[in-house]
């Protein structure tokens, strides 16, 4: 009997994953995860061994997901527009609709020149203030980021670090949406936007690995959902300058209920913009000029 101990490749991992999951991309991704490589990198390494360390590492993490928990807190990061983020479940899992949110922001904030000063309210993981910092021009960018979660201010604050120079214009407060902002900012800021919590507590359309395994205080609001973003609207018009705009994730049965909240709160040109499946998501108001 031969001492040399057994090796297994990467290739039959990944090919022992995709059989015993059924799904090509996720048995790949989580592979990708315990080996450490990504993309061109991992498919170049498929040939080679994988460690002990690696097999025990790949068997715990198909585990998880195999448990229902989401893919992105089994990997620990998720893609969002140019960036990849350190996701857990302090956090919630960025979604393709809120690229729109920031792809927005970022249209508005970009318009403004030669300074911006901009605000990511209850920020997460960091997706859109930290796409904001990442896609905007560093000179005269100012990006906050704020969060009443410290948990939530951690999280991003790694991502953040993980930006490198690219953060340097970030700041973070900690703190209840508008109450986190330095008030000598009151009337400065050009663009506002927010992911905040607007999914009714009744929402029987919630799948249950959302209400398990995401944070309900990021998700869940009262009043149809529309609590927060009641008061966010309400607010945000006096930490605006002239002409600065509010943007807003919302809930695709929200659109009468938000339009009617911005055009009471002063907003003009208050639209209703759709996400890549057509239905209302982002919300923009625009206060008066002059």
């Amino acid at each position: 009997m031969s001492d040399v101990e057994p090796t297994i490749t990467w290739r039959e991992l990944l090919t022992e994953t995709t059989i015993l999951l059924g799904e090509s991309p996720q048995a790949r991704w989580l592979c990708e995860t315990a080996c450490g490589l990504k993309g061109e990198e991992f498919l170049a390494a498929l040939d080679e061994p994988a460690t002990e360390r690696m097999v025990r590492q790949l068997d715990g993490i198909v585990a998880r997901y195999r448990s229902g928990e989401p893919l992105a807190y089994v990997t620990g990061s998720w893609s969002f527009r140019t960036i990849d983020l350190m996701v857990d479940r302090r956090v919630l899992i960025p979604r393709p609709e809120t690229e729109w949110v920031a792809e927005k922001a970022i249209e508005l904030a970009r318009a403004c020149s030669p300074t911006r000063l901009v605000a990511d309210l209850g920020t997460g993981s960091g997706a859109i203030g930290l796409s904001l910092a990442a896609e905007l021009p560093l000179a005269g960018t100012q990006v906050w980021l704020t969060d009443a979660s410290t948990d939530a201010l951690d999280v991003a604050r790694a991502n953040a670090a993980g930006l490198g120079r690219m953060a340097a214009n970030v700041r973070f407060a900690h703190g209840s949406w508008f109450e986190a902002l330095p008030g000598e900012l009151n009337g400065c800021f050009d663009v506002i936007v927010s992911n905040p919590p607007y999914i009714d507590v009744d929402d029987v359309e919630v799948q249950p690995s959302v209400r398990e395994w995401e944070p309900s205080l990021a998700l869940f609001a009262p009043s149809q959902g529309l609590a927060d973003i009641a008061v966010i609207v309400a607010e945000s018009p006096r930490w605006l300058r002239p002409g600065g705009s509010l943007v807003l994730e919302i809930g695709h049965r929200q659109t009468d209920a938000v339009t009617r909240l911005l055009s009471e709160s002063g907003y003009d040109e208050v639209r209703i913009l759709p996400d890549l499946a057509g239905r209302p998501r982002v919300a923009v108001g625009r206060t008066t000029s002059t």
